[in-house]
């Protein structure tokens, strides 16, 4: 149900939990923001990403998250039916749960044991093109297709509602006429690898005074 992808520092997560603030980072694709909060976090003295998670066995996050070092584990839809997801994060004890490109809905029973304290960004402005199935190029060609002149991204608590949380951090570009999705893409990206670490941070900052 729930599978560690083995690194070569098998040390490692002892290691990191000398760390005060953990990160658990969960993603379903790709990884890139997730890359760009490990590599900002990386020589941080006091905030550590202590595992990736991920419901994709083969999602390219596994591949960064191996380059980086940093301890991954796959599970399937039946590890967090009976809590298998619930039990590690109670465990681990998280100071934030942060998705980052993650498509599956978090269960309430995890929601209410961490309020305030599990975070996602959205690639457009919300609470327009948010819910569920806007994730990825969809919401970028439904910004597209209803002619906004600026698009975005936005940071926010998860709630039991898709894209319904707090909001707590939105910017916004223009929108080009000649924007396809694919590009409108790239530009967004830049606004979430430039601004998602910096929240974390001032979020887990918050958090120690």
């Amino acid at each position: 149900n729930l599978v560690k992808v083995d690194f070569k520092r098998d040390n490692y997560v002892w290691m990191s939990e000398k760390k005060n603030k953990k990160i658990i980072i969960f993603a379903s694709g790709d990884g890139t923001n997730a890359e760009q909060i490990i590599k900002y976090f990386k020589k941080n003295k006091s905030i550590n990403v202590q595992y990736i998670l991920t419901n994709k066995y083969d999602a390219g996050v596994l591949e960064r998250a191996k380059k980086h070092e940093i301890p991954a584990f796959f599970y399937n839809n039946e590890a967090f039916e009976k809590k298998i997801v619930f039990e590690l994060l109670i465990s681990v004890k998280p100071d934030l749960i942060v998705l980052a490109g993650f498509i599956r809905k978090i269960p309430d029973i995890i929601i209410s044991k961490f309020p305030n304290k599990i975070i996602n960004i959205h690639p457009a402005l919300l609470p327009s093109h948010g819910g569920k199935g806007m994730y990825g190029n969809e919401v970028h060609k439904s910004v597209i297709k209803s002619n906004d002149s600026t698009t975005g991204i936005t940071i926010h608590f998860v709630n039991s509602d898709y894209d319904k949380g707090k909001i707590i951090l939105q910017k916004s570009i223009k929108v080009d006429s000649k924007d396809t999705p694919n590009s409108l893409s790239k530009r967004v990206q830049k606004l979430e690898h430039k601004y998602y670490p910096l929240v974390i941070e001032k979020l887990l900052n918050e958090q120690s005074r």
